[in-house]
């Protein structure tokens, strides 16, 4: 058997199954929010880890993952962030990392996104290139999710995660042509 990829970070997840899911491809060590539970001690534990070794910050690709992420993010900035797609990592009714197949969560981890503070694109350009308020910008996000490796999220969300990378509004036009 091959021997697995090590990976120095700590990588941030909500609950064992996750753990255990991203043991059985990698060597690595994880620490668990136990759902949307983030504790005080939990958050000393990824800043420490941050200083000394960095993060990854690994939720699932819903609501309270995004919660989580956004309040690790928000309390330990300079984490790196790994989305798992959605489409990729459920079952009938489940989703999350736990149930990612091997591509989507190796996908996730080689394409890696730390958050800054820079913005570029505006509330005004998501609205502008149909990724706000209208009926198919759901879809449209999804798309650019997919594409950026982003995961989901709503137009704030997804406005953040694209300033993050510097995507430029005419990159993006080009990218829902």
């Amino acid at each position: 058997m091959a021997e697995k990829k090590r990976i120095k970070e700590l990588i941030v997840v909500e609950g064992h199954h996750d753990t255990a899911r991203l043991k059985q491809l990698y060597d690595c060590d994880t620490v668990e929010t136990h759902g949307t539970c983030l504790s005080d001690w939990t958050l000393r534990l990824i800043k420490r880890a941050a200083r000394s070794r960095g993060v990854i910050v690994m939720t699932d690709p819903d609501s309270p993952g995004n919660r989580i992420r956004k309040a690790v993010n928000d309390a330990v900035p300079g984490c790196m962030n790994a989305f798992v797609d959605k489409a990729h990592a459920h079952t009938t009714h489940k989703v999350g990392v736990e149930h990612a197949d091997d591509k989507t969560i190796q996908d996730a981890l080689d394409n890696l996104i730390t958050f800054t503070e820079e913005s570029h694109l505006t509330m005004q350009d998501m609205y502008a290139l149909g990724l706000s308020g209208r009926p198919d910008s759901g879809e449209k996000r999804e798309k650019i999710g997919q594409l950026y490796h982003l995961g989901n999220g709503n137009a704030k969300t997804m406005l953040s995660r694209l300033n993050a990378l510097g995507i430029s509004k005419e990159e993006l036009q080009e990218a829902l042509k």
